[in-house]
């Protein structure tokens, strides 16, 4: 069933909470390929093996030892150098396996967005339950018709999903 948030944020209990952020930095090859899977197994080894490799606590750790040592202020100073210099953000967040409700209210989705960054595009995937929720922020200046965005990119995740569905 749906379980409550309070239930989960009890003493003893095995959830996870707080604001925990890292970063790891992979290239995205921009190329049209006729078989999209091609592109997918590409993308995913190089995610499975930053995953894999100690990367995000490395740089976990490396953000909590600046924060310790030299203050806030010098890693909002780094985190915003990092920011200024990086095209797009993808964010990956895993939610909750199980729907959970909020003072007996369910919560029929999750989402997130940014505002205010130097970045054209931040599209964050979350998934919450058996769903994935796609948010984007988009500058209107810089990508003029950010619908058409999205309809691409929902065609290109069907193509991918058709793909993937046949192959098995």
């Amino acid at each position: 069933g749906i379980k409550p948030v309070e239930d989960m944020l009890a003493n003893g209990s095995k959830c996870r909470w707080g604001n925990y952020h890292s970063v790891v930095h992979f290239p995205l090859s921009i190329s049209l390929e006729t078989d999209p899977s091609v592109h997918l197994t590409k993308t995913k080894s190089i995610m499975d093996r930053n995953k894999h490799s100690l990367v995000a606590s490395v740089l976990y750790s490396n953000q909590e030892f600046i924060i310790k040592i030299f203050g806030h202020k010098v890693a909002a100073v780094l985190f915003k150098r990092l920011q200024s210099n990086t095209t797009t953000f993808f964010s990956n967040i895993a939610g909750p396996v199980e729907e959970v409700s909020l003072h007996g209210n369910h919560i029929a989705y999750i989402a997130l967005s940014c505002y205010g960054n130097s970045q054209a595009l931040w599209i964050h995937f979350i998934s919450y339950g058996e769903k994935m929720i796609i948010s984007m922020a988009v500058d209107p200046t810089v990508i003029p018709d950010p619908h058409n965005l999205c309809d691409e990119m929902e065609e290109a995740l069907k193509a991918i999903k058709d793909t993937l569905s046949c192959k098995s």
